[in-house]
């Protein structure tokens, strides 16, 4: 290749050289669409948790997206259905007089019992629900995860659609894989 300055040759040059940072900081950081799971099942607000809770086990996946007319609207996991079925301390009647007075057990009381009754997927999903576009990396998913306690986090298209899913076990196989790789 000659050694030209001429405009094109100096901007083929630049391009291979970012195109090689790009894939050099790709292969530090690589984006989430790398590790995501793909075909992931969703279910619609008026389904019930039983077929939910369902789709979790069958497509080994911790969470399902719940999306009403193609748009995310909230997620089930796992940690839903597990409170669902929990122990709910319920406040205790106090008598006074004639009359019996409950105990004002707060917010925590008031989505143990939204939980507990639920019977749809609108019901006892988390909403709004925490997710990433196709273009996060890993390092960005992570801090999400770690920062706000969320697993597992939908990824979403350019569209605002659900393409994928990743979770805390994806990100440890990538970890673990990157160990083996340096030991």
């Amino acid at each position: 290749m000659p050694e030209r300055e001429s405009g094109n040759e100096t901007h083929k040059v630049r391009s291979v050289r970012i195109t090689a940072e790009s894939a050099e900081e790709e292969r530090n950081n690589p984006h989430v669409t790398h590790i995501m799971r793909t075909n992931i099942p969703q279910v619609s607000p008026t389904d019930s948790i039983g077929l939910a809770a369902h789709l979790m086990v069958k497509h080994q996946v911790p969470g399902v997206p719940v999306v009403e007319n193609g748009t995310l609207i909230g997620i089930i996991t796992e940690s839903d259905i597990i409170a669902r079925e929990a122990d709910v301390d319920v406040p205790t009647p106090v008598p006074f007089l004639d009359a019996i007075f409950m105990a004002d057990a707060g917010p925590e009381f008031d989505e143990e019992m939204r939980r507990v009754l639920a019977v749809n997927a609108r019901q006892l999903m988390t909403s709004p629900v925490f997710s990433v576009r196709s273009t996060a990396t890993l390092t960005e998913v992570a801090t999400l995860m770690v920062d706000r306690g969320v697993n597992p986090i939908p990824v979403l298209n350019d569209e605002l659609q659900v393409i994928g899913l990743v979770s805390r076990a994806d990100l440890v196989r990538v970890i673990s894989a990157l160990e083996n790789q340096e030991s």
